[in-house]
């Protein structure tokens, strides 16, 4: 989104405070669907004479989150509120480590885990990581750029973690 685009956005939902909040609760909202999709497989699907599959989750979502981290912080491109000198409209400590939305990557990669796992919960994940993303890029903290390459890590690295690997 360009500088005048981000301005426009910013006070349509300026204009009303339900609105900012709405966007406020729906990226929490995401986020937190996606903490719990994560942490409700591990606890409640692991059998313990039989780590196999936990571990197989873990690692899927983990190692890639890791290494996607690490080439954030090598990479540490600027956020478009820095860019065009705007405040978001999302809470945000620091500057930098924009690409790719670490956000985004995640929620896309536990919802292509779990179309393999649990494909109805994996589907509804998958939306809300749509909706997620639109969130990230109306707020101002991310570039097309860094959700679609978030996106497109995330489900790369939950298909390799379970079509690919047998």
């Amino acid at each position: 989104m360009t500088k005048t685009q981000l301005e426009s956005v910013a006070a349509w939902f300026s204009e009303k405070p339900g609105r900012l909040r709405l966007l406020q609760f729906g990226n929490t909202f995401c986020v937190a669907c996606a903490v719990c999709a994560f942490l409700e497989r591990l606890v409640f699907h692991t059998d313990l004479r039989a780590l196999g599959p936990s571990v197989r989750f873990a690692l899927t979502c983990g190692i890639p989150f890791v290494l996607l981290s690490a080439a954030r912080s090598r990479l540490d491109m600027p956020r478009p509120y820095e860019v065009y000198d705007l405040q978001p409209l999302l809470p945000r400590e620091g500057k930098g480590k924009s690409f790719p939305s670490r956000h985004v990557f995640s929620i896309f990669v536990i919802g292509t885990c779990l179309l393999y796992l649990a494909p109805l919960e994996g589907a509804a994940l998958l939306l809300l990581g749509v909706l997620l993303s639109l969130i990230r890029l109306l707020a101002g903290l991310h570039f097309k750029r860094d959700v679609l390459a978030g996106a497109a890590i995330g489900i790369l690295s939950g298909v390799v973690g379970y079509g690919l690997i047998p």
